[in-house]
């Protein structure tokens, strides 16, 4: 309920917002049946739109848009929600009538809110459920970050804010960002439960409410229940009204929604045969005509406007609050309360009969306030001043970061040392230095910081944390290469183990330039095959658009003794199939250094990308590089020949990251028998694979014929060549190269389960060793 503090807004305005709440509704149901029954559809396919799903919050979004938003605060707008969000938009001057008409159409406005593909102000796109709720939790972490690195004053700061639908709850992912938010003492976020208490498929389980409101409470969330509007509180107060209001609370989630969608009537009949013989119970219920008795049951919080005006404009404190809003879906559609209406839509009688009913003028459909002509001016003027119409674009710019450049980039010159390593200190050199690179880099790990060889990174730089902490071990003299300390200045959020928190922290850190106008270079360590674990996220996180560095090590089969459930297989795919994302697997610490370098100047740019670097704890002996031999654009390109073959050669040996020694251990081998072979290194399958796609897409499209990078450099190869590749890793990553220049192809690579070995017993047993790659050269010359 409404703290005692609570700030009213006037009756005057109290109804301006709710002409402005019957457009929105008007407009959001309007642009669902437009783009389902009027635009032409040419492919038969039901185009959708949630028209239930977006009437039960849209009297939350009016009283948060219209008068509670300030032009700092961030929000993430409930997936299904999206059409009630771009009528709100268009009601501010923030979208057009022609967005609209193509909703879910090329183009147009998208089903679900996306700030990569909406051409209105979207701050965090949602589609895959539960993520966008926890976006807002990591985006006001990296808000106090940078409120307490004095880069951000505080009246630039704002609320970061979910709009989420009940059945969010069910992901997990919601739990795992809860407790990150605790431990780290979550600040300005809120989080505004559509709870409808239904799900797509049926009604959501009636104990759920109480364990939620524990949740909360438990970490550090103050939560406030918005159950009753002001009418059933009235009511409440009548004689009668204790008896109708235990009834209420008692009344099963699947009762209460069938009731809704039956009207009035049937509350009545239902109503007198529970509770008709207590006191009072009839006299008040005959208080109500039919219509007005349906209306007073479904006068729900969450669809009270002057009841959520007043709750939220009460609040006045930093700490984060939950706002579970009881709605009903579909509210003041035909399909009100149906268990089925997640997906419903309705037929055109029924939209005709909505249209009849707001009064609006046919062929005046997308023309706001087209019902309330004597009242538009008004509204119009009222827009203005609304506080959250004063931000220009909820997209700020930050300048781009000067990268050290190649003569001053940390390069360690160990003779032998593995990738782990060498970033490992590349990160403790870039610590050491005074640049505004390192300045700006943030780095987080799920609680395998010194695993993946960042403690050197920390323990310049420090752990973030709002309340400092001093390192006990080293007060109390007990010997760590470790040092961790945090404080307020610190440089590294350290987290538990959830990788969905890892990927949801890195796109909230990769956003910081476009949210608040001060650019983070986000560097995050895991173990690579645990991306699997937080995938959707790491999806999500690339829609955003958000840039960061992922460095995912070790890898492979090639962390022998650790066995296969740490031994990753299939990641070099995802990193080549995942949109936004540019997949690196160097094998030598000079390509590790240039691909580092070249990645943090790749993220800045504005078609640019995220880094995704697989790295391996493998020891390597170090190559020279002659001078003519070394070309950072081939290798930041994706491949370069190691060993040039002649012109015309018949064999080239390829291969990617750690299997590196033994690929040149079998060329060594096979000259005498195949001269002027060649052998390729690939640290970047994604980026040759990407650029040879393109000149396919240009060929077939404008034929365009510029061979690509990778066809230039297999071109010096006779047209019957055998390739042989190699990866550890799937085959795949590799096997298309075949197709290039329709060169035969024999691959090798990781295709099942690994398990614990030495790594020359793995390598025999999988046949990716020296032997392997030697005679699958010679099969190549022999198999059909």
């Amino acid at each position: 309920m409404a703290s005692a503090t609570s700030r009213p807004v006037s009756a005057d305005e109290l109804a301006t917002l709710d002409l402005l709440y019957q457009q929105v509704q008007w407009l959001s149901a309007w642009t669902i049946h437009h783009a389902n029954n009027i635009r032409p559809n040419e492919d038969g396919l039901k185009v959708g739109g949630h028209q239930a799903s977006s009437a039960s919050l849209a009297a939350i979004m009016c009283a948060l848009y219209f008068k509670v938003l300030n032009p700092n605060d961030r929000i993430a707008v409930k997936p299904h929600a999206s059409p009630v969000f771009h009528a709100i938009q268009y009601l501010l001057g923030r979208q057009s009538r022609e967005q609209l008409e193509q909703f879910r159409a090329l183009g147009g406005a998208q089903s679900y809110p996306s700030r990569t593909k909406d051409k209105d102000d979207v701050d965090f796109s949602t589609g895959s459920v539960g993520l966008g709720a926890a976006m807002t939790l990591f985006a006001s972490l990296v808000q106090d970050h940078l409120l307490d690195k004095g880069v951000l004053a505080k009246e630039d700061a704002g609320r970061m804010i979910s709009l989420l639908g009940d059945a969010e709850l069910d992901e997990g992912n919601i739990y795992e960002a809860l407790i990150e938010g605790y431990k780290h003492g979550l600040r300005n976020c809120w989080w505004v439960i559509d709870y409808n208490r239904q799900s797509l498929d049926a009604i959501t389980s009636d104990r759920m409410f109480t364990r939620f409101h524990d949740i909360f409470e438990t970490t550090g969330w103050k939560v406030i229940t918005l159950k009753y509007g002001k009418l059933l509180q009235d009511a409440f107060t009548k004689p009668g009204g204790e008896a109708l209001r235990a009834w209420i609370d008692e009344c099963p989630n699947d009762l209460y929604s069938a009731l809704t969608y039956k009207g009035g009537a049937a509350w009545r009949a239902r109503l007198l045969a529970d509770i008709g013989k207590k006191r009072g119970v009839k006299a008040l219920l005959n208080g109500y005509d039919d219509k007005a008795l349906g209306a007073l049951m479904t006068n729900l919080g969450g669809h009270d406007l002057e009841l959520l005006l007043e709750t939220f404009l009460s609040i006045d404190s930093d700490q984060p609050h939950c706002f579970i809003c009881y709605t009903v879906k579909g509210r003041g559609l035909p399909f009100e309360g149906h268990k089925d209406n997640h997906a419903g839509l309705m037929n055109p009688s029924q939209m005709a009969d909505l249209q009849d009913r707001m009064n609006i003028p046919a062929g005046q459909e997308w023309v706001p306030f087209a019902g309330m002509p004597d009242k538009a001016d008004a509204l119009n003027k009222y827009l203005e001043t609304v506080p959250f119409n004063q931000r220009s674009s909820g997209r700020k710019t930050a300048p781009v970061l000067p990268v050290p450049p190649k003569e001053s980039f940390p390069c360690p010159a160990d003779k032998a040392t593995s990738t782990q390593v060498a970033f490992g200190k590349i990160m403790n050199a870039l610590a050491k230095s005074e640049t505004a690179l390192a300045d700006h880099i943030i780095t987080t790990s799920p609680d395998v910081t010194v695993s993946t060889n960042l403690g050197g990174w920390v323990n310049q730089r420090g752990i973030y944390s709002r309340e400092g902490h001093t390192d006990t071990f080293k007060e109390q003299q007990v010997l760590s290469p470790q040092i961790w300390q945090s404080a307020t200045t610190g440089q590294h959020m350290e987290l538990g183990i959830a990788e969905n928190n890892l990927f949801l922290a890195l796109a909230a850190m990769g956003l910081s330039g476009s949210l608040f106008g001060t650019r983070l270079m986000p560097v995050g360590t895991l173990y690579d095959p645990f991306i699997n674990r937080g995938l959707d996220a790491l999806n999500y996180a690339c829609y955003q658009d958000s840039r960061f560095m992922l460095v995912a090590t070790p890898s492979g089969i090639t962390l022998a003794p650790e066995g296969g459930a740490h031994q990753s297989i299939h990641t070099p795919v995802i990193g080549m199939a995942q949109d936004k994302l540019v997949y690196f697997e160097p094998a030598y610490v000079d390509e590790l250094s240039a691909i580092m370098r070249r990645g943090f100047e790749h993220m800045q740019k504005t078609d640019g990308d995220s880094i995704y670097l697989r790295l391996s704890t493998r020891v390597l002996e170090q190559v020279e590089r002659p001078d003519d031999r070394w070309e950072e654009e081939m290798l930041v390109g994706g491949a370069y020949w190691q060993e040039q073959p002649e012109e015309g050669a018949e064999l080239a040996i390829i291969y990617t990251g750690a299997v590196a020694p033994e690929a040149k251990a079998a060329f060594d081998s096979i000259l005498e028998d195949v001269p002027g072979a060649g052998l390729m290194a690939v640290p970047s399958p994604d980026q040759v694979h990407k650029a040879w796609s393109k000149s396919i897409r240009d060929l077939g499209a404008d034929n365009i014929n510029e061979p690509c990078h990778i066809r230039q450099l297999l071109s010096r190869l006779s047209p019957n060549a055998k390739l042989v590749t190699v990866i550890d890793g799937a085959p795949t990553t590799l096997s298309w190269l075949g197709s290039v220049c329709g060169h035969r192809v024999m691959p090798l690579g990781i295709d099942r389960f690994g398990q614990s070995g030495s790594i020359n017993e793995l390598y025999r047993e999988y046949r990716i060793g020296t032997d392997a790659i030697v005679d699958a050269c010679a099969s190549a010359f022999t198999a059909r």
